[in-house]
């Protein structure tokens, strides 16, 4: 049987509930302690809690002993020693815990972390946490069932497609689907009626994504105007490009995100990988804001700030961690540190080398962005006529999107 099994992954992904659920299956006695109550003032006192934890454990054996983020006590320890450490003192006494246990007697501990990067190797050897369970973020199925789950606990209408919603919201975690399916039942609440429906669903991802829409803020008619061709020329240049998702929604109502409008895509299918090509796309459809606004009003505004990071991102990505450029080959220029929570990156490179990279992410951006002018340059009735549509409807779907550039 194994000692110890650690549950990794993001943030929401349910490793808490997991432990939980596997605790009323087992039917045997569970304690869950969290790793930040052996952390304590005077030292010695959490290497006592542990051994106080491991003895009751031992007396209700078999049992289940739950470690909620364990990255707490369980950091790596480092060659400087000073004097004594608290932290490591709790750490050595859990490691000789572990090790000390009878397995016959059959007390297991299940610990959790989005940190495992930060662990020490001791805690990871066979014998210790020698099952390490991924807690990933749910794909398309696994997001429409545990929509269906969320959605038992509110009154919904008959007619609301799971699978839509599941495909509109990729990329989210367990707890904010549920928080979808919880916004949703408010909205409804809020207007008024008795269950919610697909456009509560479909509303409710935008709150989780971009945040409310600001009743208050009233754009001025210029401004409207302007933000009108940024969203537009997003869109224009994804649909224009083969590979883009098809827009699902575009939209120029303000949000509190600080957003005065998006574009909304959604693929078809999950996708787990991205082709050099999909992602110089990509590029190029976060630089249609911009150049939309660049081609007909001749001036920029602040409004593409979110798109310039992404973009840059984006290129940085592909030059130093995907070995898409040519002269670096497939080198990797920078290394990812604790991927569940953002993912930061540091660069290990010399200086000459950082100045051509950078040199590199801007060519590469400047590519996509004349690619991006282009395109926009070669449809500038439709970008006028869609632009206009939207300008006075605020809001435009996928279908009306298609519909008005394929007439």
């Amino acid at each position: 049987m194994p000692k110890g099994a650690l549950l990794v992954g993001p943030p929401g992904t349910g490793k808490t509930l997991l432990a939980k659920a596997v605790a009323g299956e087992a039917e045997v006695p569970f304690f869950s302690i969290s790793g930040s109550e052996f952390v304590e003032m005077f030292v010695g006192m959490g290497a006592a809690k542990v051994r106080d934890l491991f003895k009751q454990a031992n007396e209700k054996a078999p049992c289940i002993v739950f470690i909620d983020e364990i990255d707490t006590i369980g950091k790596k320890r480092d060659g400087q020693i000073t004097g004594n450490d608290e932290r490591e003192q709790t750490l050595n006494q859990l490691l000789t815990e572990m090790d000390g246990f009878d397995s016959s007697k059959g007390v297991v501990i299940l610990g959790a972390t989005n940190r495992p990067d930060s662990l020490d190797p001791a805690l990871l050897r066979p014998g210790r946490f020698d099952r390490r369970i991924p807690v990933e973020l749910p794909d398309l199925q696994g997001r429409e069932d545990i929509l269906k789950v969320h959605a038992k606990n509110i009154k919904i209408a008959d007619n609301v497609n799971f699978r839509e919603i599941a495909k509109a919201a990729s990329g989210a975690s367990g707890a904010e689907l549920a928080n979808i399916v919880n916004e949703a039942a408010l909205r409804a609440v809020r207007d008024g009626r008795r269950f919610a429906t697909q456009a509560d669903m479909e509303e409710s991802i935008e709150v989780v994504i971009a945040g409310y829409q600001k009743k208050n803020r009233v754009l001025s008619e210029k401004e409207k105007l302007i933000v009108s061709y940024h969203e537009i020329g997003h869109a224009l240049v994804a649909a224009k490009q083969t590979e883009s998702a098809p827009v699902h929604k575009i939209t120029i109502i303000p949000r509190t995100s600080g957003a005065l409008g998006y574009t909304m895509q959604v693929d078809e299918d999950e996708h787990y990988l991205m082709s050099k090509e999909e992602l110089e796309n990509k590029i190029a459809t976060l630089t249609g804001g911009r150049a939309a606004e660049e081609l007909i009003f001749h001036s920029i505004t602040t409004g593409a700030s979110n798109d310039i990071e992404q973009a840059t991102k984006l290129a940085r990505g592909m030059i130093t961690r995907f070995g898409m450029s040519d002269e670096f080959d497939m080198v990797a220029m920078e290394t990812v540190s604790n991927q569940y929570l953002g993912g930061d990156t540091s660069l290990a490179c010399s200086f000459e080398t950082q100045t051509e990279i950078d040199k590199k992410v801007v060519e590469l951006v400047k590519r996509q962005h004349e690619k991006a002018a282009r395109i926009l340059q070669d449809n500038i009735m439709k970008l006028h006529e869609l632009a206009k549509f939207l300008y006075e409807n605020e809001t435009i779907t996928g279908e009306q999107f298609m519909e008005i550039l394929t007439r």
